[in-house]
């Protein structure tokens, strides 16, 4: 359970807090307060990671503009598909796949080491709307087989 603490904000800080719960329908200003401060260790704690809001909701993002689950799905896949290939060469399968630079894939995985639970959610979300859409799409099609 949150414990209430008194914050003193200047005017204009409490103005752009207020614009962002009107753009977060169903965030109280002290639930934005959290996020936010949260959201800003988070970014002190890993230099070069951002948070975005997005049709999936808030995620982290790197700085490049790949968001952190963008890029370790794609070091899990280069894993399943390459199982013995070395950290390093991994990293640099997954620049060169996703147009990232090796630094901000390490970022990424930086992040995901400290937040693996956050990541992985949004991976198997990812995967399972991927799965449905696929089924759909063959569904779809069986309706023009022979």
């Amino acid at each position: 359970m949150p414990t209430p603490r008194s914050v003193r904000l200047d005017d204009s800080v409490l103005e752009s807090l207020s614009s962002f719960v009107l753009r977060h329908p169903g965030l109280s200003t002290s639930s934005a307060i959290s996020l936010l401060v949260t959201e800003g260790l988070r970014m002190e704690q890993h230099p070069g990671v951002t948070f975005r809001d997005g049709p999936a909701g808030r995620r982290a993002v790197v700085l490049d503009g790949s968001d952190v689950w963008q890029v370790i799905t794609a070091v899990l896949d280069v894993r399943q598909a390459e199982p013995t290939i070395t950290p390093h060469e991994v990293i640099d399968a997954v620049a060169a796949a996703t147009g990232a630079e090796p630094h901000h894939v390490r970022v990424a995985l930086d992040y995901y080491g400290a937040h693996a639970e956050e990541i992985d959610a949004i991976v198997r979300d990812n995967r399972d709307v991927a799965d449905a859409w696929e089924a759909a799409l063959s569904r779809r099609d069986a309706l023009f087989s022979p």
